[in-house]
């Protein structure tokens, strides 16, 4: 059986190299958590489209590399691999701009879904991002909302990209829809403001609760990150890593709480004491913090061995 099966953007990374020098990375926040909880022992495969081009030779690639089935990827000739260029701050915050007007990503359909390979799957997740456009939005809702139907765990990463929508007012609207179909929410401080409209983080994962999610992630970055399940809220720290490249440290995060979550039994999401999700949530957070320390999406997700020696060795932040 597999353990995950995530349906969503697979695109090229260009993260910065020096002055006006990129590194083309594979990336995508739904390859990136499937990267992430291959390396930590996880089965996982993905649902996903690319060009009939040497980008998307290297993403099939590179992924396959990391430990992911990519048998259910399809390819097209009306449309390149997606692309994004990574810029960089001061503080190794990053920003992107998209070649995707369409990408291949996009033009997922309904008809190329693998829904056997849903139906055999511990855990389904999904993303926002291929939700923005048609045919992908359908073929994304359509894919959680069999998931549910069929007894499988969802995940689901509402992913703000501002300038992939046409305006904020349809984003709100169809990012608010996958929430229905989710059983552990995985969000940003400022994604929950802009779903909810509450900065608070009790009222707000309060909120999301409502829709029907079993348990709430909120990411705080350095501030480390908040969870609420049926028991009760938590609030953990951040491990004290030298921040070079935040792309991907919030999909690090998800690949290990869903590889924690899996660790201690997938059909007990109602049951998680206070301690088990502090246990989850650090799992996590060692995930993000490494990933944040090496540069790149996919290449900068940690194994086991990586996030035994953090719990070992690197100090967490003061929260």
């Amino acid at each position: 059986m597999i353990d995950i099966v995530s349906l969503g953007e697979l695109l090229v990374d260009f993260a910065p190299a020096g002055e006006r020098t990129y590194q083309a990375n594979a990336g995508g926040a739904p390859a990136n958590v499937l990267a992430a909880a291959a390396r930590l022992g996880k089965k996982a495969a993905c649902i996903t489209m690319v060009g009939q081009d040497g980008f998307g030779d290297m993403l099939v690639k590179d992924l396959a590399a990391a430990g992911v089935d990519t048998s259910a990827i399809r390819r097209t000739k009306d449309a390149c691999t997606t692309l994004a260029f990574v810029s960089l701050d001061a503080q190794g915050d990053r920003s992107f701009t998209f070649v995707r007007r369409p990408g291949a990503d996009m033009l997922l359909s309904v008809n190329d879904v693998d829904f056997s390979l849903i139906e055999s799957a511990k855990i389904f997740g999904f993303g926002s991002v291929s939700m923005t456009d048609e045919p992908s939005r359908s073929a994304t809702l359509e894919a959680a909302k069999f998931a549910k139907e069929h007894g499988v765990t969802t995940a689901y990463d509402p992913n703000l990209r501002p300038l992939l929508w046409k305006n904020l007012e349809e984003a709100k609207k169809v990012m608010s829809e996958g929430l229905r179909y989710a059983d552990i929410i995985k969000i940003s401080e400022e994604e929950l403001e802009f779903l909810t409209g509450i900065s608070d983080l009790e009222s707000g994962s309060q909120k999301i609760m409502e829709y029907g999610p079993k348990l709430v992630f909120i990411t705080l970055g350095p501030k480390g990150c908040f969870f609420r399940c049926k028991a009760g809220t938590g609030r953990l720290p951040a491990y004290d890593t030298k921040v070079v490249d935040t792309t991907g440290s919030g999909d690090a995060f998800l690949g290990g709480v869903l590889t924690a979550i899996l660790d201690r039994g997938i059909e007990r999401l109602d049951s998680f004491t206070l301690e088990e999700m502090n246990a989850v949530a650090d799992y996590g957070s060692r995930a993000g913090s490494l990933a944040a320390s090496q540069k790149g999406g996919i290449p900068s997700m940690p194994d086991r061995a990586k996030m035994e020696e953090c719990g070992r060795e690197i100090p967490k932040l003061a929260l």
